[in-house]
């Protein structure tokens, strides 16, 4: 391997770590992404983008045009963040610090280095063949993902119509091609209140969950060869009236965080624990309970609604197919030690592959587990050697032939 070939000059190493550390320095909570929004912009002008769209959720599009038709390659990285507990980090979490090797700050790994890096390699891609290559280069930084994955970045598809999609959440640069999936199921039981003085003249609903939960626990898991398990876990539970004085609770709800598999759908889902209420309820008539999937709506900072049930599909795309492939030839060609993997939790390729069916891989600096901890930080070296491995993504799928979508989904 030729590991020096990964390496950027110092120019376009010194720039990349700019950017991220710039990003890394603006608080960007889910909701509140308006100022990097606008930073992004502005440095995307300065650095000869065709095009600059933002749209009414203010996921931020930059584009690079190519002088000859082909398809439209698209990297999306989500520029919100979870927020901060400041007395738990020994770095300030907006400074984009830099030591040993390292920049500290909300963000770096999750996933600012990621779209520093993204934006950087679409620049050097354009400068090294002076926009000579098939189709376009699009940037998208998006909004909201971090309480609902892939919901707002359906308005992005809707606007490129991306034939390849890379998602760039951390990989550890690993080439990932398939994720888990999520969803958020609510049960709910119902009993009937009463004094907790005479607990008999009521049907406490506590007691009716229980029953229901220790049944859901018996469920089989569903599991995957490649992916794993399908993980169905307790997550919340509650009772109503609360507090309860005195009162019999009427009203219990738990929620449950499923791990979805490839191809499972929301009635293949739900399935399973609909046919344990009704068996409950045909063994006692008093037993009532019903399930559905949570339903979130958030706020984006350009003042638009975003709406939907949690369920945010798995996805998987075979080792063989030829986007997968030509793009892990060109990593390993510029000296990156890559291998085939895939993502344990949910990203933007919800939407992009689990819904709308668009060839789809990941690649990203760092650690998937230094998302969202105190002092999150990202190495210099994987951001570096990311930025050099999107501009060799770029360059294998622009040369790749239109293929069928629905004939390169594995199952």
């Amino acid at each position: 391997m030729k590991e020096e070939i990964c390496m950027l000059s110092e120019k376009r190493k010194r720039n990349v770590i700019d950017l991220c550390q710039s990003l890394v320095r603006i608080e960007s909570y889910s909701g509140q992404e308006g100022v990097i929004a606008n930073q992004i912009q502005s440095y995307a002008k300065q650095n000869d983008f065709d095009d600059v769209i933002v749209d009414e959720l203010g996921n931020v599009m930059l584009v690079m045009v190519g002088n000859q038709p082909g398809p439209t390659v698209l990297l999306d990285g989500h520029i919100d963040t979870v927020p901060v507990q400041y007395d738990q980090w020994t770095h300030d979490p907006f400074s984009g610090q830099i030591k040993d090797g390292k920049i500290f700050g909300r963000g770096t790994s999750d996933m600012k280095g990621a779209v520093s890096a993204m934006i950087s390699s679409s620049i050097h891609f354009a400068e090294d063949t002076r926009k000579s290559f098939p189709g376009k280069v699009v940037v998208s930084c998006s909004v909201h993902e971090e309480c609902f994955e892939g919901v707002a970045t359906r308005r992005v598809n809707e606007l490129m119509n991306p034939d390849y999609v890379v998602i760039g959440e951390a990989t550890n640069l690993k080439l990932n091609r398939g994720q888990r999936g999520r969803a958020e199921i609510v049960i709910e039981t119902v009993g009937k209140p009463a004094h907790s003085s005479n607990p008999e003249k009521g049907i406490n609903a506590v007691y009716q969950m229980m029953k229901l939960i220790s049944s859901i626990r018996q469920l089989p898991v569903m599991e995957h060869k490649a992916m794993g398990q399908g993980i169905l876990e307790l997550t919340d539970i509650k009772s109503s009236p609360y507090p309860g004085a005195s009162v019999v609770p009427s009203i219990c709800t738990a929620t449950f965080d499923r791990r979805l598999l490839v191809g499972e759908t929301k009635e293949s889902v739900l399935n399973p624990i609909v046919k344990l209420i009704d068996k409950l309820s045909s063994e006692d008539q008093a037993f009532k309970a019903t399930v559905k999937y949570a339903k979130g709506e958030e706020s984006c900072y350009t003042g638009a609604l975003i709406s939907d049930e949690r369920f945010f599909p798995g996805w998987l795309f075979d080792d063989d197919v030829d986007f997968v492939q030509k793009t892990y030839k060109e990593l390993v060609s510029i000296g990156l030690s890559t291998e085939l993997s895939h993502y344990s939790f949910c990203t933007n390729g919800s939407h992009f592959a689990g819904e709308a069916n668009i060839p789809t891989i990941g690649f990203g600096p760092s650690l998937e587990s230094l998302a969202h901890i105190d002092d999150e930080y990202i190495e210099i070296d994987q951001l570096v050697k990311a930025t050099a491995g999107y501009t060799a993504i770029i360059k294998a799928l622009t040369s790749v032939k239109s293929i069928e979508k629905e004939n390169v989904k594995y199952v």
